[in-house]
């Protein structure tokens, strides 16, 4: 089974067949495997090969109609089911059938999340020495990057942390918001970032102020927990001449310890963020 190459690829082949759909509904009935079940959006993921006239062979998430039962589907099942193409342009998977359920326990821990979906809850070690997790930071919204203190370009660490940097500005403006947020700033640079690295780190972008911590965590986890982040959240990045070329990945995390969205770039603003988080918090309440 081939793996989705990008979401921005996933949407572009979907507007081609939704767009050449015609004026009454189709049906594509197919084979799989479930990648990962979303109960939050009766979601199922799922990595299937070629779906002749609808879709070639790739894993992506189907919205499943709301009358199918998801109860007995689990990730690395092996199903059949229907895609259902309606005239409106939307689509949806019914007539989901499990064929195989017996390899449920060869699901990697760890994979690209799609939104709706809990993030890894792996160990960190804060700019203090504190070892903490990212479930410490349930009940609250989370913007959380990734970063490495010696970034040399300014477009990317630099401008990330100081992105941050005005979040943590605008949030500070309600107490009551404060306190609902929290800022996680993530080393991808293990062997070099220590805790007193990050903490001299975090103060030059936090104005010094000591007190900021408790909002801003600059954290950095094992080289283990790294990885299973970073195929989490979609992160390249590899050491080079003693430096570490790297993508970009910013995501938000709701109070639940869901993805809600993510940022690949840097060129979002810190108003866009905040909106963002403001969004989540509306849709808890």
């Amino acid at each position: 089974m081939r793996i989705l190459a990008s979401r921005a690829f996933l949407l572009s082949c979907l507007c081609f067949v939704l767009c050449s759909c015609g004026s009454s509904d189709r049906h594509y009935d197919f084979q799989g495997r479930v990648v990962s079940k979303v109960p939050a959006t009766h979601t199922l993921v799922v990595d299937h090969e070629n779906i002749p006239g609808f879709m070639g062979a790739m894993t992506m998430p189907y919205p499943v109609a709301a009358s199918v039962d998801l109860s007995g589907v689990e990730a690395g099942d092996r199903i059949t089911a229907r895609v259902v193409v309606h005239k409106e342009g939307d689509y949806e998977l019914t007539k989901v059938a499990v064929t195989d359920s017996s390899h449920r326990k060869e699901v990697a821990e760890t994979r690209q999340l799609f939104p709706g979906e809990e993030i890894p809850d792996v160990e960190l070690v804060n700019q203090d020495g504190k070892r903490i997790r990212l479930s410490d930071f349930r009940g609250k919204t989370v913007l959380l990057t990734f970063i490495y203190t010696r970034c040399p370009m300014p477009t990317f660490c630099p401008r990330l942390s100081s992105l941050f940097a005005a979040v943590e500005k605008e949030l500070a403006k309600d107490p009551e918001e404060f306190r609902r947020t929290q800022l996680v700033s993530v080393s991808i640079d293990p062997k070099f970032d220590t805790p007193p690295v990050l903490r001299k780190y975090g103060l030059a972008y936090l104005g010094g102020e000591e007190q900021g911590f408790g909002h801003w965590s600059f954290t950095v986890p094992t080289p283990e927990n790294l990885k299973k982040l970073a195929q989490a959240f979609a992160l390249i990045y590899e050491e080079e001449d003693n430096q570490i070329a790297h993508s970009m990945s910013t995501v938000l995390i709701d109070p639940g310890g869901r993805l809600v969205k993510e940022w690949n770039v840097s060129d979002w603003t810190s108003s866009e963020a905040v909106a963002a988080m403001r969004q989540v918090e509306n849709a808890k309440n």
